[in-house]
């Protein structure tokens, strides 16, 4: 475990702070307890199980498409493989309207709606807790440590179920893209960073600066944190966006919810003053531009990768 570091959210030592800034310059994931969330994560995971056990009519009703990109899935893609698992996606409910509605909520699941809607409320509030933490870690003045912090009305929650196999039907896999390799391809998340919940299969992993991969094991009573991409350019480079991936699954099915936390949508993301060493390595670029190029491949194959946040490096700098 001393790659990835735990640090107490409610007492902080020097020590954990130090190892933070370690992992998150080496890797970009660490851990955190003491969130004093342990009731609402049960209450979670029991839902998002009792969503994935539900009849495929029940998810089929609340299926995902191009125009309406929040809901159930089985066949997303990671650079133009398709992952090994299904997803329900839905953003903060403060912003789904009756006028505007972007959520999809199953009939039949008990207490799908309320428990999630308490869910996000949950890590909306932890996410900004440990924006702090890191943002603190880097020294950052309080304004400038708010304004980078994310914001609750573009972050979004995912329910993740990897399969054991193909999480498609045979009968409905004509024509559709081989699955990858891993479970989940080597990517990195778009964000501000990610807070995860990961039950006891284990499989998650992140890669060193070496090139190494290095094991995210479960540890219970824990949040797993890894940094996205925004951090990454913020900080010009000194803290990495996690790349991770996640091992095929062999024995048993795998559980995760991850809360992405991610900047606010008019948000134009560049590094800051003080942290780029002296030469920003990325030019200004607009959070929606990057993230509508991140979501792109999702649905098909547009016959390549979708962006990454080198398109925004400066000529003549390098990682």
């Amino acid at each position: 475990m001393d790659r990835v570091p735990l640090v107490d959210l409610a007492a902080p030592s020097a020590a954990s702070l130090e190892a933070l800034d370690a992992a998150c310059a080496d890797h970009g994931f660490f851990l955190v307890a003491g969130h004093g969330l342990d009731d609402l994560v049960d209450r979670t995971w029991a839902t998002a199980r009792r969503f994935f056990a539900a009849p495929p009519e029940v998810k089929a009703s609340v299926c995902r498409t191009e125009d309406r990109a929040l809901g159930w899935f089985d066949r997303e893609l990671t650079k133009r493989t398709r992952d090994h698992k299904e997803v329900f996606d839905y953003i903060d409910p403060e912003v789904d309207s009756p006028e505007r509605r972007l959520n999809q909520w199953p009939e039949g699941v008990d207490g799908f709606r309320g428990d999630l809607v308490a869910f996000f409320d949950g890590f909306a509030g932890l996410a900004v807790r440990v924006a702090g933490l890191v943002h603190d870690t880097l020294g950052l003045d309080a304004d400038t440590a708010a304004a980078c912090a994310g914001s609750r009305r573009s972050s979004t929650v995912r329910l993740n179920r990897y399969t054991v196999g193909d999480p498609v039907p045979a009968d409905e896999r004509a024509g559709l893209n081989e699955l990858g390799p891993t479970a989940l391809g080597e990517h990195t998340d778009p964000g501000v960073l990610t807070l995860l919940l990961q039950d006891d299969v284990g499989g998650l992993q992140t890669q060193d600066r070496a090139g190494g991969w290095v094991d995210v094991p479960p540890r219970p009573g824990t949040v797993v944190v890894n940094l996205g991409d925004v951090t990454r350019v913020r900080t010009n480079d000194r803290y990495r966006a996690a790349v991770h991936r996640v091992e095929p699954m062999t024995r048993t099915d795998r559980y995760s919810i991850p809360f992405f936390s991610n900047p606010g949508r008019d948000d134009v993301v560049e590094p800051l003053p003080g942290l780029d060493g002296g030469r920003p390595a990325y030019r200004p670029f607009a959070w929606q531009e990057f993230i509508a190029g991140r979501a792109r491949d999702n649905y098909a194959d547009i016959g390549e990768d979708d962006i990454q946040v080198e398109r925004f490096r400066l000529a003549g700098t390098t990682t």
